[in-house]
């Protein structure tokens, strides 16, 4: 990272989370407030449980569930010398307990052991006071299965997210082999910085890799085999944003966007925000504390007014129309 004045570029050096005195209770709870650093507005998840203990006497840091239904484990260390440190791998006590949680059948069966205690602990958090603990998470993990259509395939997978200030290769080597074998394990970066007594965090997905054709510019030959196949495919990190919306057209500053399924709406601004209430606020924050969700699949729940229709319909249409416009050509 650079500190740039005028033409004169100054690296800024890295530090670490212990130096800056944090704990890693510390980064639980940054992340437990925040899961949108390591998942983005493509991906939908909910927070359901933070240093849940095993039969075993084992704590995983903190547990959700995503927008497929699946069980996300994520497993936290402050740097890299605490994965070193350690007399068990990283990577092997996150797989023991993500088979643990692979016992879970049922949605009730989360609620009770795991999503209730968890709202009790963290109460004060709680807007509705009228219920109990399993009455507000039965209510909050099945609307979040049913918005999010994965009530048929609860817990089907578990995944696995291991974050850290930095990784060793045994550690990395070990993922890419499981990520190899088809086991959903990935590892998330988090490098802070501190400038001018403020402390910035640099996130990078280390693995999986993004597969490099995502990056390539696709030219399509013509042939004389039907169109309505494509081979080209988009990851859901290098999906296009609001911004390439905006600047395509198909939506419009001072166009109106409304939450799928509420009557909450607001104004599409030039930046990408939107304007609710006078206030102006970022479509991912907006829609996660209206859903109260950890984090959002914000391109799905955001509905165009006018159209009717889904930012991610939009924007996929627009693609299809683009990749037959380039055939053609």
């Amino acid at each position: 990272m650079y500190n740039i004045s005028g033409n004169k570029a100054v690296a800024v050096d890295a530090v670490t989370f212990s130096e800056l005195g944090m704990t890693e209770n510390d980064m639980e709870e940054l992340l437990r407030a925040n899961i949108e650093m390591i998942c983005d507005e493509e991906e939908s998840m909910l927070i359901v449980g933070k240093q849940v203990r095993n039969a075993k006497h084992g704590r995983s840091d903190l547990t959700a569930v995503d927008s497929n239904g699946n069980i996300v484990l994520i497993e936290i260390k402050r740097d890299r010398k605490d994965i070193e440190n350690r007399k068990e791998a990283f990577e092997f006590q996150a797989i023991r307990y993500a088979a643990s949680y692979a016992t879970i059948d049922t949605p009730d069966d989360l609620i009770s052991k795991i999503y209730a205690p968890y709202i009790e602990k963290y109460e004060k958090e709680t807007e509705t006071k009228e219920l109990t603990s399993i009455e507000l998470a039965t209510r909050k993990l099945y609307q979040f299965l049913h918005d999010n259509g994965a009530e048929k395939q609860f817990n089907e997978k578990q995944r696995i997210i291991l974050v850290a200030s930095d990784f060793d290769e045994q550690t990395l080597s070990a993922v890419a082999w499981l990520n190899s074998n088809n086991v959903d394990i990935s590892c998330f970066k988090l490098t802070p910085y501190k400038i001018h007594e403020e402390v910035y965090v640099n996130i990078e997905k280390v693995l999986p890799l993004t597969n490099r054709n995502d990056y390539y510019v696709s030219f399509l030959e013509k042939a004389e085999v039907s169109i309505a196949k494509t081979n080209t495919t988009f990851t859901r990190r290098s999906l296009p944003k609001i911004d390439a919306m905006l600047e395509w057209g198909v939506v419009k500053p001072g166009d109106i966007i409304v939450a799928k399924d509420y009557p909450d709406e607001g104004t599409l601004l030039s930046n990408g925000n939107i304007l609710v209430n006078g206030t102006e606020i970022s479509m991912q924050k907006w829609l996660k504390e209206l859903y109260g969700w950890s984090s959002i699949q914000t391109y799905v729940f955001a509905i165009h007014k006018e159209t009717g229709k889904s930012l991610a319909e939009i924007r996929q249409e627009y693609m299809g129309k683009t990749e037959v416009r380039n055939f053609i050509e």
